[in-house]
């Protein structure tokens, strides 16, 4: 089984060092990832300057991109295969409800769904991340899960893993994402130069977080596993934009 990994949070961080250790485990890995964090650069794809390729002392492979841009090169280019599974992660802190439209950990796993490769994008709940090896326990039991069973057509999973020992976790769910509450207001500082410099504010908290969506799975230890489609029509407005057109 061949595995392309790749995150938001750069080469260098130590979810995707967990995450690579842990497949070698089930199949070869390859890792193209951003030489920097990128977090919350969704599926920008970089066009207007040619991108560097370098390797690092680890093996892994690095790019002057986005998370779209790694998985897009070693997919359509860089490799000289295509590889059976893309896994983007392990992402510190969660990717829930509206996280996932602003998520490069994300972007990462739908570029290789829309590259026909059924993906995987695998984030660790919480802010000090203690737990790195029990995300990196479920995406192998993941990844196993897809070597032993086929699957019909491409998958894209977003998985969000309590920061909890693995004999913690009680189960994993199927869920829907959830919804937040309206982000947090800007906040304003003073630059060295003297002008008015912009923070954008934290995610709001979670509105939409009953039975069934990834948020109250989490919270109750589970793992959330949802699956994702890039398809974004709103096909329940498709009649009623055709009424107010001929109006």
């Amino acid at each position: 089984m061949r595995i392309l990994i790749s995150n938001d949070d750069g080469y260098f961080s130590p979810g995707i060092t967990a995450l690579a250790e842990a497949l070698r485990s089930i199949g070869e890995v390859t890792v193209v990832a951003p030489e920097r964090d990128r977090s919350g650069a969704s599926n920008s794809l970089t066009l207007d300057r040619p991108l560097s390729v370098r390797s690092a002392a680890n093996g892994f492979f690095f790019v002057n991109g986005t998370p779209t841009d790694c998985v897009h090169l070693a997919v359509t280019g860089l490799l000289d295969f295509l590889p059976d599974m893309v896994v983007s992660g392990i992402n510190l802190g969660a990717n829930m409800g509206d996280d996932t439209i602003y998520s490069g950990t994300v972007a990462a796993a739908m570029e290789g769904f829309l590259l026909g490769i059924p993906s995987l994008a695998v984030s660790l709940v919480g802010k000090a991340g203690k737990h790195h090896a029990t995300a990196a326990e479920v995406a192998v039991g993941m990844a196993e899960r897809f070597r032993r069973f086929a699957v019909p057509q491409p998958v894209l999973l977003n998985v969000n893993v309590p920061d909890v020992p693995y004999a913690a976790l009680r189960g994993s769910e199927v869920t829907r994402l959830g919804r937040r509450h309206k982000a947090e207001p800007v906040v304003k500082i003073d630059t060295p130069r003297g002008d008015v410099g912009y923070w954008i504010g934290a995610a709001g908290g979670a509105a939409d977080s009953g039975p069934g969506t990834d948020f109250h799975a989490v919270e109750n230890n589970h793992v959330s596993v949802t699956p994702l489609q890039v398809d974004l029509t709103f096909h329940g407005q498709l009649a009623m934009v055709r009424d107010w057109l001929v109006k």
